[in-house]
């Protein structure tokens, strides 16, 4: 007994670590590669996109080929079963295509958030996808919220604005342009938040309606998501493309930012269900308080004001708020 209590307590543990680095991991080094000198062109994220998307497909056909005891046979006939055996698995493995395109516009529209915004700032504000999935889950799932719920979707929207209200201390030549980028790292958060809280939903519709596999469903998303992502290449940077190369301006740093944007997902994926919501609000909490003092200290790119630390800490707060589960009241019995 006490064995297995250890072994679910190192499991939380390790998993509440996992979360922690891979969030606060892939806001800093993806904001340190949008504003690091760089000698030549700078690197194109849409290609980033790209890149994390064919890693993510390889690695699950991988699992697939692992679990079908590393047999070619096995694994193309279960493919062929859960994807294209018949008329339903080909019409739900199409319905696929629209969370798989709403993920490649979020992530392409968090790569330039993180060019205009500091980690901090882009990360508190993202927490509105809370909001976003929350207004989802109502009208597309019918889920109800608790009293709770609609308290914590209220602070965090304040804390955000607290978060994204101007210092006042900043020298004026420099205001107009911080102001503008505020503006349109807000819309890109902003724009995300919704791709991500309906891309999140419609997927959880997709996967409770279903018997196929979570990995098969991973494979689906990142085949679309490609496709998806090379569309957005040829319409946004084709001729620089053509010019530099599809890999131009790639080093260590942009190679770490694609692996994390790929196995991110997937590395969640395995470890959420260790994680209960106080100890997601932890990781998320945590995340916001290291990514703060990083882009602060490390980086320099962020003045962390009153209003900056009481909007933070606002949503962390609303966070945690969110994620608590009120005790149900005993159903008295009459004797």
């Amino acid at each position: 007994m006490n064995r297995a209590n250890d072994t679910s307590s190192n499991l939380k543990l390790i998993s509440l670590v996992v979360l922690i680095v891979q969030t606060t991991a892939l806001v800093l080094t993806l904001r340190y590669s949008q504003t690091q000198k760089s000698e030549g062109p700078r690197y194109l994220s849409s290609t980033a996109v790209v890149c994390a998307e064919i890693i993510k497909l390889i690695t699950c056909i991988f699992v697939i080929y692992r679990n079908s005891g590393y047999r070619v046979s096995g694994m193309l006939s279960e493919l062929n079963r859960e994807i294209f055996a018949t008329p339903q698995t080909r019409s739900d493995s199409l319905k696929v295509a629209v969370p798989a395109i709403m993920y490649v516009i979020q992530n392409n529209l968090l790569f330039f958030a993180l060019k205009k915004l500091d980690a901090a700032t882009y990360q508190v504000t993202y927490q509105l996808k809370i909001l976003t999935t929350a207004f989802f889950s109502v009208t597309m799932l019918g889920k109800s919220l608790h009293r709770y719920n609609w308290l914590a979707l209220l602070l965090l929207t304040g804390g955000v604005a607290l978060v994204q209200y101007p210092s006042g201390d900043s020298p004026s030549q420099s205001a107009h342009h911080d102001a503008s980028d505020n503006i349109m790292g807000l819309a890109a958060v902003l724009a995300a938040c919704f791709s991500s809280g309906f891309a999140g939903v419609y997927f959880e519709k997709i996967l409770k309606t279903s018997k196929v596999s979570l990995w098969i469903r991973n494979i689906q998303l990142a085949f679309f998501s490609v496709f998806g992502a090379l569309f957005v290449c040829w319409l946004y940077d084709w001729e620089a493309i053509s010019n530099d190369g599809f890999l131009r301006g790639y080093n260590g740093i942009i190679w770490i930012v694609v692996l994390l944007q790929a196995y991110g997902g997937l590395v969640i994926a395995l470890v959420v269900k260790y994680a209960d919501n106080i100890l997601k609000g932890f990781a998320v909490s945590l995340s916001i308080i290291l990514s703060s003092f990083t882009s602060w200290l490390v980086l320099g790119d962020l003045t962390i004001t009153t209003t900056f630390a009481i909007g933070a800490t606002i949503v962390i707060f609303a966070t945690f708020l969110y994620g608590h589960e009120p005790k149900k009241s005993p159903v008295a019995h009459n004797a």
